[in-house]
This record gives structure tokens, sequence and C-alpha cells, in this order.
């Protein structure tokens, strides 16, 4: 059985193993270099001091899986709308961790009293594209070529979900 709950400190390295699997397998994450301990510490203690919720899928006392979101851009009036993520260890994609991440995150945000999510979907992440669309997001914007990852261009789609 599959639960979701609140990240802790010891979550931290299974969490950044899975996101430096992505990191060098995917086009999911922008990023070319993996993530030290260190560095994945300090984003999660961050993500704490700001309030922001960072939830563990959790299977056999296991993190299989991890979401969170945060501040969509950097000034006072963007201040009810966040941008989420979701994270799924490769060997369990698939099964439906997703959806209780994204499901448990969205309840998160409707609780702080949050107005828009938005996800930044690379556009070849089909599964990520569906996901997000099963719980309501609409596709908003789509952005030609403006990553550039394992020798080629990458389009990335902003699709949001309204939660008042």
């Amino acid at each position: 059985m599959i639960s979701i709950r609140a990240a802790t400190d010891k979550d931290v390295p299974q969490m950044l193993e899975i996101y430096n699997e992505i990191i060098e397998n995917s086009t999911a994450i922008f990023q070319y270099e993996p993530r030290t301990l260190a560095m994945h510490e300090e984003w999660f203690s961050k993500k704490k001091m700001d309030g922001y919720p960072v939830l563990v899928a959790e299977h056999e006392f296991e993190v299989v899986g991890f979401s969170t979101f945060g501040q969509f851009r950097n000034w006072q009036a963007y201040q009810f709308t966040v941008e989420n993520s979701v994270y799924v260890r490769a060997d369990k994609r698939g099964v439906g961790i997703g959806k209780l991440l994204l499901a448990a995150s969205i309840d998160a945000a409707r609780k702080m009293g949050l107005h828009s999510i938005i996800a930044s979907v690379v556009a070849d992440n089909k599964a990520s594209l569906l996901l997000h669309k099963g719980f309501g997001f609409t596709e908003v914007a789509c952005f030609r070529e403006v990553g550039f990852k394992f020798n080629r261009w990458l389009d990335l789609c902003f699709l949001q979900l309204m939660l008042a």
C-alpha cells in the first residue's frame, strides 16, 4: 500500500536519488548536473522555511515519489499562484503514485487558500501532461524550443488549475 505523508529530513537522500535519476535520464528537469546532498538539504530547508509542503509517497518504508509546490514568480502579486512538481521513482512509474501525490498537493494548496497552480511540463512528457489534465489542468501556453538537453531542443507547456 502507498501512503502519502509530509516529508522529513530523513527522506531527503531518497528524494535526491529520485530527482537525480530524472535529471540524468529524462527531459522532465531542465538541468544537466545531478544535485549534491547538501544542495537538496538546502532546497528542503527552504521549502519548510517558506511554508510550502513537500509530500512523499511511501511504500514498504521506501520513498517512491515526492511532490511539492512553490512560488510561481518572485513578485508579491503572484503570492496566490504556485508552481507544482511531481516526481516518481523510475521503477514505480505508471501505477498511480503521481495521481496520489498530485491530489495531495492540490488539497494542500486549497487548504492554504491559494488561487492557482501552474505546471510546467516538457511537451514530450505525455504521462505528466495526461496526469495534470486528468485533474482539470488546462494548457495555457506552450513555449517552443526554450530548453536544450540531450542534444535536442525542447518545448515547455504551461498548464493551469484554478482552485477557486
